[in-house]
């Protein structure tokens, strides 16, 4: 008689029980080595290697050729839950497709990313849906489901999604710590992970590189207390590269990195992605932390455990039985149409005043840095195929003729030996200088005479300088080539893009010596000239004085084209390697200044100008808006982008795409990029008191629509509004009907109005449809409650309204709810936590100990910071003291007369706080003494005047360096 197969290759099992026999299996130093993001194989068992993270954010990224949909806020755009849907399944797919024949492909699928667009100069702003959470929730519901499939069992990807908590900064971003106060962190930011969460289409969450509340994210009690109590699923929480090293590295958190390590297990971390492909230094440093007893074995048992469960769900022990071995598909015609068809549903047309659609027959000018390219991003895949929007004018039947400028300054560059130039025969040859040039010409000139004809040699290259804005410039040779920098130093006429974690690409112009000197962006270093070849400067070398010699000027060459055109199309945007992105956030939301110029010029040239923004995030656009008949915006969208747009243009597609976030008219509207407090600053369309440049859900149609008959029911558990959406227009078009909500008596500061639903319909001319929406009217209508730390629904009255924009509202109807009285503040029973301020000043959310809770902290400089409580019971009225203690609605017994602080000084010498009861005029002062340690908290007590009783307002008010952590009244 002969064994079976061990329980955990039985399908018939649970994957619960699959796990814990094959966990039992596995030899301690086999376990450990799973903790690192390159499991390596276990032949003895017959288990295969398992990398976790592979990046498909539109498409399927860093592993070559694979279809390319538009950039995630592109997808946000379109607010069309099925399609986005659809492009997560059509992803999940080629993932599988890609995975037959590259085991390097991974179906742990980092992806999407849910952090909210509250802030538009992020530098990842492309990577993010909305700065909504539930339409963030929604579009990332919708994209795991396509990504993890429908069978009950097995998965097709394990979606992870990113970044755990409160990352919309690149400033900073390992180091800095945002301030998330209770309100801000329950009603905005958890929101968006936990919709997809709860919905069981994500295997886990990937915790972001900065800190929250001064405590790094990798470490984050939310992990536990929050995220794992949304779903019975073992969610697998996957750290970011280097953040394991950056907790007592970068971060100084904790004073080595075996302790770094135990805390970020503990803390629920189940795989560390540290040192690439080398698992070592993590397997050691857990080693270690296992040795000193900072983690046991049940720690390292229960991360790998999880780790297996999601590798039973991808069917990795089942091949046989595996559903989406036959599912998998790779650049088949359907995804083609897909890519097209997201595209189209993401353009958004911002302003028109009749100039579009274009009429069949028309001439067009397409002009503008944008206007041939298909840009990519850091996580996209390679294009297999290429439409921009010229491309996609030039083929379209529609259009008469199209004439093309890029609008790029023509250049020469020459020094003191020669002209600059590229040898005819590849973009990979380097670049020389040409010594035909008398340097006599040159010798003691702090100017230089024009240029003609005959004063450049014949091969002297003539390059393209596009001027992407803050000194930022790309030179481009005739065959294509952008000038970059290799690893040997050489520059050379030889990336077909910009691109690369490091651009080498980028170049700037310093004055110097009455020229200028050439700044490489990626290394840092000047360029210089040596045995005929252009190269970086090594240490000690000094760079070469380049002269700028302007052959064509771009904004003439636009000028030129847009007067001969019936209509022109300026394509200006970003590139999404420059001047933003990852690593970057953007300094303005302005448009680069060159760009500027050339829808200028086309404007002067001709007044039928249309101005189509290319581009992974908003810009500030009030003179272009007031002067042009049109303006369009689109994210960067994939493969299918130009041809998409041409339809757009043209009027086979009627636009609408709706904005997922608010374009502001100025800088001067935004708040801080670290300023999280989205209630006191007033920011993104919930709180936002001016008038936007264009509002959150804003798009415009060639189409018209009608809503009417709004109904709304509700009871404390459900809502439920319906209305009826009628095209009104003479074409069909899709109608976003946007559902938002708004609390008419609300006890605390609540948003203007909430987003509650949306819903994308295509109608035909003179169409009409009923929408339902039901929601769940607790989660729909309530807010965080601080004054008792719960989810609370206040009674009262609603708005409820269905719009075309969250300033577009065309039918609205209140309804009321009985909910739960909210009451005052129980603070001689509970005490005030520091951290559930109404209002603040000055002050920092802190990490109250390295674990767990949060505290306040005063400025170092020991400027006041300021805490505002409202309605604060102290109980009966007892005899008055201080000028009379009375108040009504005191709801608890007995009054008030002593009061203990919980503070800590880590500094030498005191800190002093201040109680303040403004409508007593009562002010009492502690002393708090320096504890020595930022986490050894002291009691501080003083009494009161007498007792004190009823309901009051109260502030605290901190001096010097010092954490508050509570109050507790006796």
């Amino acid at each position: 008689m002969t064994d079976g197969p061990p329980p955990f290759r039985d399908p018939a099992l649970s994957v619960d029980e699959r796990v814990a026999d094959l966990l039992g299996r596995l030899t301690l130093d086999e376990r450990l080595a799973m903790l690192h993001q390159f499991a390596p194989a276990v032949p003895r068992l017959g288990l295969p290697a398992f990398r976790t993270g592979q990046e498909a954010l539109h498409g399927v990224a860093w592993m070559g050729g694979a279809t390319v949909f538009p950039q995630a806020v592109g997808l946000g755009a379109t607010w069309d839950d099925e399609l986005v849907r659809a492009v997560g399944e059509a992803a999940g797919r080629e993932v599988r497709a890609m995975r037959e024949s590259d085991e390097r492909v991974g179906l742990n699928v980092w992806s999407p990313t849910v952090n909210l667009l509250r802030h538009p100069l992020w530098g990842r702003n492309e990577e993010g849906y909305a700065e909504d959470p539930a339409l963030t929730a929604a579009l990332a519901t919708a994209y795991t489901r396509g990504l993890r499939g429908d069978h009950p069992d097995y998965w097709r990807t394990a979606p992870v999604l990113k970044h755990w908590l409160a990352h919309n900064h690149e400033e900073r971003r390992d180091t800095a710590s945002t301030s998330v106060r209770p309100r801000v962190l329950h009603e905005y930011e958890l929101p968006a992970f936990r919709g997809p969460v709860a919905a069981g289409a994500v295997a886990g969450v990937m915790p972001a590189y900065n800190l929250v509340n001064g405590r790094p994210n990798h470490l984050s009690p939310l992990l536990a207390s929050e995220l794992r109590t949304w779903t019975e699923l073992p969610l697998v929480v996957c750290s970011d590269a280097g953040a394991p090293s950056n907790i007592a590295g970068s971060q100084g958190y904790l004073p080595d990195h075996e302790r770094g390590l135990a805390a970020a297990l503990r803390a629920g971390v189940d795989s560390f992605t540290d040192h690439g492909e080398d698992p070592a230094p993590t397997v050691a440093r857990l080693t270690e932390a296992l040795r000193r007893g900072l983690i046991t074995e049940g720690d390292v048992d229960t991360a790998v455990g999880r780790l297996l469960g999601m590798r039973f769900r991808l069917g990795q022990f089942d091949p046989e039985l595996d559903p989406y071995v036959a599912d998998a598909a790779f650049d088949t015609p359907a995804h083609r149409e897909l890519a097209l068809r997201a595209a189209e549903k993401a353009v958004v047309l911002l302003k028109n005043d009749g100039l579009l659609p274009l009429a069949p027959g028309t001439r067009v000018a397409v002009v503008g840095p944008l206007a041939d390219e298909v840009k990519l991003d850091w996580y996209s895949g390679s294009l297999l195929r290429r439409s921009s929007p010229l491309d996609g004018l030039r083929a379209h039947q529609g259009v008469a003729g199209v004439e093309f400028a890029d609008g790029a300054d023509v250049v020469r560059l020459r020094t003191a030996s020669g002209f600059v130039r590229v040898p005819a025969g590849g973009p990979d040859l380097e670049l020389t200088a040409a010594a035909a040039l008398d340097p006599a010409l040159l010798r003691g000139r702090t100017d230089l005479p024009p240029l003609t004809a005959d004063a450049a040699p014949a091969d002297a290259t003539e390059l393209r300088l596009v001027d992407w804005g803050h000194g930022v410039l790309t030179l481009r040779a005739p065959d294509g080539g952008y000038l970059s920098v290799a690893d040997d130093g050489l520059v050379r006429a030889s990336a077909a893009e910009p691109g690369g974690w490091v651009v080498q690409e980028t170049f700037a112009l310093e004055p110097h010596g009455g020229g200028h000197l050439l700044r490489h962006r990626g290394t840092g270093n000047h360029v210089c000239v040596a045995a005929g070849r252009l190269k970086v400067a090594a240490e000690g070398e000094t760079g070469e004085v380049f002269f700028v010699e302007t052959v064509e000027r771009g904004a003439d060459a636009v000028a030129a084209a847009a007067a001969g055109a019936d209509v022109v199309l300026v394509v200006a945007g970003n590139d999404p390697h420059i001047n933003g992105r990852e690593t970057e956030d953007r300094l303005t939301l302005a448009l680069p200044p060159a760009q500027d110029r050339l829808w200028r010029a086309a404007h002067a040239a001709n007044p039928r100008t249309a101005l189509v923004l290319v581009s992974s995030y908003p810009y500030a656009v009030p003179e272009a808006d007031a002067t042009l008949p049109a303006l369009l915006w689109t994210a960067h969208g994939g493969q299918a982008a130009g041809e998409a747009l041409a339809r757009v243009l043209c009027g086979d597609v009627s636009p609408a795409g709706r904005l997922p976030q608010t374009w502001y008219a100025d800088d001067a509207e935004l708040p801080g990029i670290l300023d999280y407090d989205l209630i006191a600053a007033r920011a993104t369309y919930l709180y936002y008191d001016g008038t936007p440049l264009y509002p959150f859900g804003h798009g415009l149609s060639y189409t018209s629509f009608d809503h009417a008959d709004l109904t709304v029911t509700a009871t404390d558990e459900t809502l439920t509004a319906e209305v009826t959406v009628t095209n009104t227009g003479a074409v069909a078009g899709d109608e976003v009907v946007q559902l938002y909500a708004a609390a008419l008596e609300p006890s605390v500061p609540r948003p203007h109005q909430w987003l509650i639903g949306h819903r994308r319909v295509t109608l035909t001319s003179g169409e009409s449809r009923r929408l339902t929406f039901t929601v769940p009217a607790r989660s729909a209508l309530g807010f965080w409650d601080v004054a008792h730390g719960r989810w609370a629904v206040e009674p009262g009255a609603y708005a409820v309204r269905v719009g075309a924009s969250s300033r577009d509202i065309r039918q609205a109807a209140t309804v009321k709810l009985t909910g739960e009285p909210v009451g005052p503040r129980p603070v001689r029973r509970a005490g005030l936590a520091a951290v559930d301020y109404d209002e603040s000043e000055g002050v920092r959310i802190v990490d109250r100990d390295p674990v767990v809770g949060d505290a306040v902290a005063a400025p170092d400089d020991g400027t006041e910071a300021l805490l505002r409580f409202r309605a604060c019971d102290f109980g009966a009225s007892g005899a008055s003291g201080a000028g009379g203690a009375g108040g009504a609605g005191g709801a608890e017994g007995g009054g008030t007369g002593r009061v203990r602080l919980l503070a800590a000084r880590e500094e030498p010498g005191d800190g002093r706080v201040e109680l303040r009861v403004p409508d007593l005029g009562l002010t009492l002062s502690f002393d708090v003494p320096s504890t020595g340690d930022r986490y050894v908290y002291t009691p501080v007590t003083t009494e009161l005047p007498g007792p004190l009783g009823g309901v009051h307002d109260v502030e605290l008010a901190l001096y010097g360096p010092l954490r508050l952590d509570r109050l507790d009244l006796t």
